[in-house]
């Protein structure tokens, strides 16, 4: 092989390197994304479960909202 065919092949080899080692950042950082988008959406769901038990049946009126000092 000539000198530049090696250099055209190191030079791909280096580029084929550094491009899997950014796949697998990226697919990290996509699998960290997801896992704190799934706790998020418990977390939403948990909540929406808190706020449907705590809220009567019934209407509220604001004056049930007034503080008992007044």
């Amino acid at each position: 092989m000539a000198a530049s065919e090696n250099e055209r092949l190191t030079e791909l080899e280096v580029k084929s390197a550094f491009a899997e080692d950014m796949l697998d950042a990226l697919n990290a950082t996509v699998y960290r994304q997801q896992q704190q988008i799934d706790r998020l959406l418990r977390e939403v769901r948990e909540l929406r479960e808190q706020i449907a038990a705590a809220a009567p049946a019934e209407g509220r009126s604001l004056r049930d909202e007034i503080p008992p000092h007044y």
